[in-house]
């Protein structure tokens, strides 16, 4: 199938187009209903008709937007109408949801004259906490926006225009660093005068650019004076017409520093590329063929071509899903009644300084594990950046407060918190350990140190005093490594190989002498990374230890378990999960050590289980799952947590409630276990699960995390002396840094 045929399939798919309205409250009982609409909902009615203001309070106003077309300047499409836009607009709602959390109304309105669409719109403003507008043509699009603005108090935004500027602004500010360029004396020329392009020129010259320094070409020519005098020009265009002679695309880039290209494809070939500046920048931005092709532009020239387009399959794509729902989001949280200049060069230089930080992997195999590292080749964020999220609407939100267009007060200190609940329940929690390991960071030897993803991970808690890293490992190899990814990063290294260790090689003998460990192999084995790290935290010399990313997991366990050992009055470790749902937590143990627990190993797991959920400040209500509910069925296996639940809850230091043998569905629906165990400890469903065995768990947590929606954090090892934690073998750098966080606030209870 082509890709036309698949879109088209994809659009029609029940239930038809791509977006649905869902409700945000419960609506199960008769209360409910009559709490949603008649009668309660007059309530709410007559608090807004006293108090306007109070809609942002008891409606969903506050995180929706319009988006709004007529369907004229549709890209690669033109003028097909309001009803033939739909699909664009439902889109555009889309990325609105996926990437800032935000709701959108589509509003297709068919209107070709101005005043009627700005009647049209500018009535909808008690709806709608922001509107965008889109694909509506030039030079209509200009004055639509400007009227709107001046109508509405809420934040009107034409992507068309400001989304490209922006994007383009920051790919610029890089840019420009990167050739050793001076933004106050580029000579920048624009292929293109419509509405993106003017808006772009003039976001040029927000960011520092002389205006008199911009050249701009279109469909016949250079923007002369003597073309704006005779009336050739429209008012907009005619605001970067200069007194130069009338000339084409050749002429007007010779000897620019920067080309953009927001025009047709084609137009720009190689002898015009070596006809500008030295080390010249081009974004060739014209959808789906660039104004000049990638490899046309990049070998044109031996000196350095910085190049972006609009393309997703060439380097530094200019995309605007980079800027307006992170620009919104920004503008709707601090309620502010425009979006300004102020707030655009705030979204563009947050762009650009993400774009010099360490990419997350997943953000790299959503690339294809394309090498993403701040230089030519990478000078603004890819879409799927979940960071930019973070980055950008505080940004926005602070530019809003500073320059007095936010309405309502913002906490920007724990702003990235809520907006980091706003994408899953693990951020959320994830922030509460980051906050706790802040206050005090501890000294974390990681085993693995020469491996780039661990180098990686060393840099971002040391940046974000997580926790003191030292790298275990051939210190050479991990300078070398530094400086390939280019990190800002002077890590402390311990280099097991080239170092007097006899004391850590004696430390390790006492341990294992009667293991069968002779002196000489206790030195032969100090050298191993994994032993060395364990010795190291054995002796005090750091606080905390991580391995296990290119161990199987027995294997990365086996030196900690034989040299720290379990905690004072604990046999056994176990591996537990935090697996996080849109409004729920739960741990789950054991998934990674113990195969076959007896009622003695699930009693120690359970109270180990629930000490973590703590760290977490979740307050554990713990249940032991089999396939049995209270004795239903009655066998040594269903015996093991119900004889387990019994001797927790004689435990006077158990200061938690617990029960169990139950099935998994009594354990977690509240419905279950007040219709039909009313007698059973938890009053409230589960959040800390243990299963009967390895198996049961390992299964449990793969299934919940692959088909339920769950996502998982850990393993996260508990009961061992001082805290130890195992990675995956396929960790990515977040969750290295996640389990270093966890292994900080671990050692902070030492």
């Amino acid at each position: 199938m082509s890709l036309d045929d698949d879109s088209l399939e994809y659009h029609r798919e029940e239930p038809p187009g791509k977006i649905e309205i869902r409700t945000t409250k419960s609506t199960t009982t008769q209360r409910d209903l009559s709490l949603a609409y008649s009668p309660g909902v007059a309530a709410p009615c007559r608090e807004i008709a006293d108090h306007e203001d109070d809609a942002y309070q008891y409606t969903a106003k506050g995180n929706l937007v319009g988006v709004v077309s007529n369907g004229s300047a549709v890209l690669g499409l033109g003028d097909i109408g309001a009803q033939a836009s739909k699909p664009v607009m439902e889109g555009k709602g889309v990325l609105f949801k996926r990437f800032a959390d935000i709701d959108v109304f589509d509003i297709e309105l068919d209107h070709d004259n101005v005043d009627a669409f700005v009647e049209s719109v500018a009535a909808m403003e008690p709806t709608f906490g922001g509107v965008n507008i889109e694909d509506i043509a030039a030079p209509a699009c200009f004055t639509i926006e400007e009227r709107l603005r001046e109508r509405m108090d809420v934040p009107v935004f034409h992507d068309d225009q400001h989304g490209t500027a922006i994007i383009s602004g920051a790919a610029l500010l890089n840019a420009v660093d990167i050739a050793d360029k001076d933004m106050e004396e580029l000579s920048v020329t624009f292929s293109g005068a419509g509405a993106a392009a003017i808006a772009t020129a003039r976001f040029f010259v927000s960011l520092g650019v002389p205006k008199e320094n911009i050249t701009m070409v279109d469909i016949d020519g250079i923007l002369t004076t003597e073309r704006a005098e005779s009336g050739d020009l429209d008012p907009y265009s005619r605001e970067f017409a200069r007194d130069v002679p009338p000339g084409d695309v050749a002429d007007a880039i010779v000897d620019a520093d920067v080309f953009v290209g927001l025009s047709v494809g084609g137009i720009v070939d190689a002898e015009m590329v070596r006809s500008m500046a030295a080390d010249p920048i081009i974004f060739a931005m014209a959808n789906p063929d660039p104004e000049i092709d990638y490899e046309t532009a990049k070998n044109a020239r031996d000196d350095t071509v910085i190049m972006a387009t609009g393309r997703s399959d060439y380097p530094n794509q200019v995309n605007n899903v980079l800027g307006f729902p992170f620009i919104f989001r920004g503008a709707l949280d601090v309620r502010a009644s425009e979006i300004n200049e102020e707030m655009k060069v705030a979204a563009a230089e947050a762009i650009a300084d993400l774009a010099r930080t360490d990419v997350p992997d997943a953000v790299r195999k959503a690339y294809g594990d394309q090498p993403l590292q701040f230089g030519p080749e990478y000078i603004i964020p890819k879409p799927l950046d979940p960071r930019v999220l973070f980055e950008v609407a505080p940004a926005v939100a602070r530019a809003a407060v500073e320059s007095g267009a936010a309405r309502t007060d913002l906490d920007l200190e724990t702003y990235v918190e809520d907006l980091e609940a706003r994408l899953g329940k693990s951020r959320e929690m994830m922030r509460t350990v980051f906050n706790k390991a802040k206050t005090d960071p501890k000294r974390l030897a990681l085993a693995e140190g020469t491996n780039e993803k661990i180098i990686r991970a060393a840099a971002q808690l040391e940046d974000r005093d997580l926790a003191r890293p030292v790298l275990i490992g051939d210190a050479e190899e991990i300078r070398a490594t530094v400086a390939d990814l280019n990190l800002e990063f002077d890590p402390e290294i311990v280099d097991p190989s080239t170092g007097d260790y006899e004391e850590y090689a004696e430390a390790l003998y006492e341990r294992r002498r009667r293991k069968g460990v002779t002196r000489t192999e206790a030195r032969e084995r100090i050298r191993d990374s994994d032993y060395f790290a364990s010795v190291m935290v054995d002796q005090g010399d750091a606080d905390a230890m991580l391995t296990g990313l290119t161990n199987h997991y027995p294997s990365a366990l086996r030196p900690p378990l034989q040299v720290v050992g379990t905690a004072p009055d604990t046999d056994y470790a176990a591996g537990v999960y935090m697996l996080t749902f849109k409004n729920r937590v739960v741990f789950l143990a054991d998934a990674t050590v113990n195969q076959d627990p007896d009622e003695d190993v699930l009693a120690e797991i359970t109270r180990h289980t629930a000490d973590l959920a703590r760290r977490f400040n979740v307050e554990p209500r713990a249940a032991l799952l089999s396939y049995s509910d209270f004795g239903s069925v009655d066998n040594e296996g269903t015996r093991k947590p119900r004889r387990a639940a019994q001797r927790l809850r004689a435990d006077p230091d158990v200061d938690f409630p617990v029960d169990g043998e139950m099935q998994a569905d009594t354990a977690v629906v509240e419905e279950l276990l007040e219709d039909n165990y009313e007698f059973a400890e938890l009053d409230e469903p589960a959040n800390v699960l243990v299963l009967p065995n390895l198996e049961a768990g390992n299964v449990c947590y793969k299934l919940l995390q692959r088909l339920g929606g769950a996502e998982a954090i850990g393993p996260m090892l508990v009961g061992m002396d001082r805290p130890v934690h195992v990675l995956q073998r396929d960790d990515e750098v977040s969750d290295i840094v996640n389990l270093a966080a966890v292994a900080t606030v671990d050692a902070q209870g030492e």
